[in-house]
């Protein structure tokens, strides 16, 4: 009896991806661990690999499918001496994996300024099209993996042609495509890839015109993840100024004391790589803030996982350094450094950015001085840190100059009270502004 492959669940909140290709072929030979698809997912694109030994039989769910439900069939498996006649009258048990027909999008168009009244139309969508709402999009729809062998190639995917669904930019689009070659028809099969969009809500009948970028499913996770985290989780936050001078003559020294290779020095400390430090080393200090709240009972972590927020195409994620307390500086910014890497070309695995017992979110390169975070459900707090600058400050009773950073704390208080996450705050800021507690 042919075996189902299933479309695997690569992560605990997954229900649906897409299959953005197949390395195999119906009637190739297959070992448990041969890699035979690779899942999208909307964190990242991982391959997936075989489990069973056989002869792909099927396939049923097609490369560049998108919205393929968890556990449904996307192939056929032939156990051994079993041949393409086992497959008459077989019917998969768990169904088809093939999403929901989508009807072609027609190609978005931009309203004349003055139309006359569409018939039937809402009230809503006339006072849209009358506003001359531009709904082309210019943005340019790829798979992360098509996205990252067009890097390598230097290719710009405004000129490659998607073949995947709804002219979706695929692994095969940028294989064979040549670098500096523009697509006589890119630019049409990129007005015909934007979706229609329809403006239902009264409040944009009056604004100028504007381009529409469909959502992708990371933003769609976002936007559910961080209201339910805004709307539910009883936030409260606490703010300091820390001044990091000392820290920053410990960076300067240390990084200057840096084994050289060929390629250059075997590390280079951020003062990122220090706050992650300095945070790990506070939640051991303050266990209870590494923490999460259920229902039953709230969960005091052993270790300190710690999330970092890095900014990707589309959204962001938040790669983890695992037990981050017991790793000195260098390894944990070569750790820190490889993450966010991989983590903007969609290398990662699903164990690297899924969990976390704390985030991070930095801004300071930005030049923003501070600002508030949402928690990033289950954990039950987040620290957001601003840019380090030079700030008149009074020491001893006389003015003085120092370079000052302002940390925001969020905590979940159904889980941390305001005197546990002062309690912690103040460590932290002790930490930073004694950084050879950091060595110790």
């Amino acid at each position: 009896m042919p075996i189902e492959i299933l479309m695997p669940a690569l992560s605990p909140t997954m229900t649906e991806g897409n299959l953005t290709s197949w390395t195999v072929s119906e009637g190739d030979s297959v070992a448990a661990g041969d890699v035979i698809c690779e899942i999208e997912t909307d964190k990242a694109t991982m391959e997936v690999e075989a489990v069973d030994e056989g002869t792909i039989g099927k396939i049923i769910v097609s490369g560049g499918a998108e919205g393929v439900a968890v556990n449904s069939v996307i192939a056929l498996l032939l156990e051994e001496g079993e041949d393409a006649s086992a497959l008459d009258g077989f019917t998969p048990s768990a169904g088809s994996g093939a999403p929901a027909a989508v009807s072609a999008p027609a190609p978005a168009v931009t309203a004349p300024a003055a139309p006359a009244p569409v018939s039937g139309a809402s009230p809503a969508l006339e006072a849209s099209l009358a506003s001359g709402a531009s709904l082309a999009s210019g943005r340019v729809f790829a798979s992360p993996l098509a996205r990252r062998i067009a890097a390598d190639k230097g290719l710009d995917l405004n000129a490659v042609s998607g073949s995947g669904p709804r002219g979706r930019i695929v692994k095969r689009d940028v294989e064979n495509a040549q670098p500096g070659v523009k697509s006589a028809t890119a630019a049409a099969t990129s007005a015909a890839r934007a979706p229609a969009i329809t403006l239902d809500d009264p409040i944009f009948a009056n604004m100028p015109e504007f381009e529409a970028t469909p959502n992708s499913n990371m933003r769609k996770i976002i936007a559910k993840r961080l209201t339910q985290s805004a709307r539910d989780i009883p936030h409260f936050n606490l703010t300091v100024d820390v001044e990091i001078d000392k820290l920053l003559d410990m960076r300067k020294q240390l990084n200057s004391q840096a084994p050289t290779t060929k390629e250059g020095a075997t590390y280079k400390i951020s003062v990122n790589d220090f706050v992650i430090k300095a945070v790990a080393l506070a939640l051991t200090r303050v266990p209870e803030c590494n923490v999460a709240y259920t229902d039953e009972a709230i969960l005091q972590f052993k270790k300190v996982d710690i999330a970092i927020a890095v900014a990707i195409d589309g959204g962001l994620i938040t790669p983890i350094v695992k037990d981050a307390a017991s790793k000195g500086l260098a390894t944990l910014s070569g750790e820190v450094k490889d993450l966010a890497g991989r983590a903007r070309d969609g290398k990662l695995a699903p164990e690297e950015f899924q969990g976390g017992t704390f985030t991070i979110s930095n801004l300071g390169m930005f030049g923003v001085k501070g600002f508030n975070s949402i928690i990033n459900p289950p954990q039950g707090g987040i620290l957001s840190v601003g840019a380090g600058e030079q700030r008149p400050v009074v020491k001893d009773g006389e003015l003085a100059i120092a370079t000052v950073m302002t940390l925001t704390l969020a905590v979940d208080h159904r889980c941390i009270d305001g005197t546990t996450g002062a309690a912690f705050i103040k460590e932290l800021k002790s930490v930073i502004e004694n950084p050879i507690s950091l060595m110790l």
